[in-house]
C-alpha cells in the first residue's frame, strides 16, 4: 500500500489526514513521522513531496522522497516567501544563471530530461510563471540566450556559485525595476480596495441615494447656483 504526501521538510507533525490512514493499520506513527523527518532535513523549510510504501501484514515501511517542486526550490534559493500571483507584471526576485542550474540540479533526477541543459530550461519556465527574473531579463529571453548556447560553459560546469559583486548589482537591477512596479502596485490595491468596500454590507442605519434622486440633488444644486 502507497500513501503520497506534500509535508514541510523536516517537519512532519502528526495530524487528523495521516492519523486516520495509519491508525486501522496498526502503523506506528511517530515511528514515521521520525523517519519521514529524517529523509527530509535536507529540505527543511520547503515542501516536499513523499511516498510511503506500507507493508499492512509486518507493519513497515519505507520512505521515498521525492525532489520538491521547482517553485518551491526557487523560494528557498532566493528568500522569497511567496511567488507572484501576475507573474506578468509583477516581478519578485533577479535570480542569476547559476542559481538556476542550482535548482536544476536538484531536480534534474525527477524531471524526464536527458540533459542538465534542458533541466536548467525547465527551471527557466517555472520562473516565467512565478515572476521571477534571471539576470535582470525576463526568462523568455534568457531561454533564447540558452538555445543559442550563452551559457553552454557555466551549465556544463555544473557552476552554482555566485560572486558577491554579481549578486550586487542583481539586486541593485531589481531596486530599479521595483520602483517602476511601484505605481501598478498602488492602483492594483486601490482596485481591490474599491472592490472590497463595494461588497461590504451597508451600515445598519444607513441611506444610499438613487440614481433619480443623485440627479435631482444636482438639479437644486445648479438652481441655487445660478440664483447666486
Amino acid at each position: 500500500m502507497k500513501i503520497k504526501m506534500l509535508i514541510d521538510g523536516g517537519e512532519m507533525k502528526p495530524g487528523p489526514a495521516i492519523s486516520q490512514k495509519l491508525g486501522p493499520l496498526g502503523i506506528n506513527l511517530g515511528k514515521v513521522i521520525g523517519e519521514v523527518n529524517k529523509a527530509t532535513t535536507e529540505f527543511k523549510g520547503i515542501k516536499v513531496p513523499v511516498t510511503l510504501d506500507l507493508d499492512t501484514k509486518t507493519k513497515n515501511f519505507t520512505v521515498s522522497v521525492s525532489t520538491p517542486p521547482a517553485n518551491e526550490l526557487l523560494k528557498k534559493e532566493l528568500g522569497l516567501k511567496k511567488c507572484s500571483q501576475q507573474p506578468d507584471k509583477i516581478k519578485v526576485a533577479n535570480a542569476a544563471i547559476e542559481q538556476i542550474i542550482k535548482v536544476a540540479k536538484i531536480k534534474q533526477k525527477d524531471m524526464f530530461c536527458d540533459s542538465i541543459k534542458s533541466a536548467v530550461k525547465s527551471v527557466v519556465g517555472s520562473c516565467v510563471s512565478n515572476g521571477i527574473l534571471i539576470e535582470s531579463k525576463d526568462p523568455k529571453e534568457i531561454i533564447k540566450e540558452i538555445n543559442e548556447g550563452l551559457y553552454d560553459k557555466l551549465i556544463e560546469e555544473g557552476k552554482e556559485t555566485v560572486d558577491q559583486e554579481k549578486l550586487d548589482k542583481l539586486a541593485s537591477d531589481f531596486e530599479e525595476i521595483q520602483k517602476s512596479q511601484e505605481e501598478f502596485i498602488k492602483e492594483m490595491e486601490k482596485k481591490e480596495e474599491e472592490k472590497a468596500a463595494a461588497a461590504a454590507p451597508a451600515t445598519p442605519g444607513a441611506t444610499t441615494e438613487t440614481t433619480e434622486e443623485k440627479a435631482e440633488t444636482k438639479s437644486v444644486e445648479k438652481k441655487e447656483a445660478k440664483k447666486k
